[in-house]
């Protein structure tokens, strides 16, 4: 049986993209949900450090994106509207 990782990537200053997680090839496909907590929009995307308003897939709090083949955690970028806010993270088979 596969074993299921998962985890939370938090944006601290709104409008400064990180990376969803660590480099560790997964070669699967990957679920992301913005934390039901949030009061702001994440926005998600492969963008290479550039994911914004106008380049990343927007989430707002509960809301979930599957990307159905991630090579690398470090290929997904995340930001946020909110100082602090996040989403959770999942892969769905490694």
């Amino acid at each position: 049986m596969a074993t299921t990782i998962s985890g939370q990537t938090t944006v601290t200053t709104a409008g400064t993209e990180v990376i969803l997680a660590a480099s560790r090839n997964v070669n699967c496909a990957v679920m992301v949900k913005a934390l039901p907590a949030n009061t702001g929009v994440m926005y998600v995307g492969q963008v290479n450090g550039a994911v914004s308003s106008s380049t990343g897939m927007p989430l707002s709090a509960g809301e979930v994106l599957i990307f159905d083949f991630v090579g690398d955690l470090a290929q997904v970028w995340v930001d946020s509207t909110v100082n602090g806010e996040g989403v959770a993270w999942l892969l769905l088979s490694v």
